[in-house]
């Protein structure tokens, strides 16, 4: 029987500073087919190539990923600042439309890292465009020197709520995580439930409320090394069987980590 297929958003590129791409990085589709055992699809994030609508008939799940451009602050009523780096319109005008969507529809979805952050703006929320300037916050961002597994290699711990969708997933009311983002959840969109925080309180892992799929999305990278990581894994591993599920026809009644 043909897997399943979880559509990967992916970002804009350039090759060489002049050739534009559509790109994902390994990592992802790497943890989906592996982990998840799905098919992993790139897609194209840019409605003037895809809709909304033919992406969830040709998917059965989706990996929010995370990238280098943020969502623009004009989807949560903001003006563009320096610290707010660089943008995808296009992306955003894909993601945000299409989390809204498999939130009413069940459609399974996880977030991840810009993803994580996608999933907030789209319920209403907003974003703080450099969360290691606020007092008492940490420097989330990826070290600019070292090695990639430097970089990805955990950095802090998570506090979950106990009893909650993601310590039952985890089997545990505290995991360690790597970091590497800027922004962060400054209010949380309406349905927006936060259930894991860093040590300096920032949000690290969410669910959207009487959402009647799969909604589970983290702040952190969870595609490195998601085989073996004890925490990435049955992430992975659970959005995987929520995907099996949608393919097979089940329309869940509610949100099951």
């Amino acid at each position: 029987m043909t897997r399943p297929v979880v559509g990967i958003i992916g970002n804009r590129g350039l090759v060489g500073d002049r050739y534009p791409v559509h790109e994902g990085g390994q990592l992802n589709s790497e943890a989906v087919s592996k982990v998840s055992d799905c098919i992993p699809l790139l897609i194209p994030a840019d409605p003037e190539y895809v809709s909304v609508q033919e992406l969830m008939e040709v998917c059965d799940g989706f990996l929010l990923t995370g990238g280098r451009p943020n969502v623009h602050p004009h989807e949560y009523g903001e003006e563009p600042t320096e610290k707010h780096g660089t943008f995808d319109r296009a992306r955003d005008a894909i993601t945000l439309p299409l989390v809204r969507a498999c939130v009413e529809s069940g459609q399974p979805f996880l977030g991840i890292c810009r993803g994580f952050q996608e999933v907030n703006v789209a319920m209403g929320g907003t974003l703080h465009p450099e969360i290691r300037e606020l007092p008492g916050r940490l420097n989330h961002r990826m070290p600019p020197e070292g090695t990639l597994e430097e970089g990805f290699s955990n950095r802090h711990m998570v506090t979950l709520t106990p009893g909650g969708r993601f310590a039952r997933l985890f089997g545990a009311d505290e995991v360690e995580t790597n970091t590497l983002h800027g922004q962060g959840v400054c209010t949380a969109g309406t349905r927006i439930v936060i259930e894991g925080r860093a040590p300096d309180g920032t949000p690290e892992a969410i669910y959207v409320k009487d959402a009647p799929g799969f909604t589970l999305s983290v702040q952190w990278h969870p595609e490195w090394r998601a085989a073996e990581d004890p925490v990435s894994r049955p992430l992975f591993e659970a959005f995987g069987d929520a995907v099996r599920a949608w393919a097979r026809g089940e329309r869940p009644a509610a949100c099951v980590a």
